[in-house]
């Protein structure tokens, strides 16, 4: 057999593995409730890798590079983690916090500030370093704010924090 043959062989087994995730290179602060999230996805990786690595030959050799990646990935995160402490002033914004915000239309919104990994903007939890939330970290009570988005800068008014 040609070496050619072999290389082509070797590059397209290569080509389906997965691609490493990329790791942020911010702070990796977690809530209490961010870090569990994390030690429930690593649990979880790790009990989908054991099943597909118990089938042997048959196992999908592209579904456990895949959980793998993510293995690795959801580990490295855990072993990162910063817990923050449970945010439970409401003198100033931190990490943790519920904070209600109006808009110049005195349009409300509440959001919670939290780690990247819990971060869901659909349930108003908000990664701390997000443009919304390093406008909010350290803000207080009655604070106006400048909001830098893509879509143009706003300025917002804390009307309220709740701890966590």
């Amino acid at each position: 057999m040609s070496r050619a043959f072999v290389n082509e062989d070797n590059a397209a087994a290569q080509a389906d593995l997965p691609v490493e995730r990329q790791v942020s290179a911010q702070p990796n602060y977690v809530t209490p409730a961010g870090l569990a999230q994390l030690q429930a996805k690593v649990a979880e990786l790790q009990k989908l890798l054991d099943q597909e690595s118990a089938k042997g030959d048959l196992a999908d050799k592209q579904r456990q590079a895949d959980l793998d990646r993510d293995w690795r990935y959801f580990k490295h995160r855990l072993q990162s983690a910063q817990l923050v402490t449970q945010a439970s002033s409401t003198d100033k914004v931190q990490i943790g916090n519920w904070v209600t915000f109006a808009d110049e239309h005195d349009h409300q919104q509440r959001v919670q500030l939290v780690g990247e990994d819990q971060a869901n903007a659909a349930k108003g939890l908000i990664n701390w370093s997000s443009p919304l939330g390093r406008a909010l970290l350290g803000a207080q009570l009655n604070d106006e704010v400048l909001w830098q988005r893509p879509a143009g800068d706003q300025l917002i008014k804390i009307i309220r924090i709740e701890p966590a």
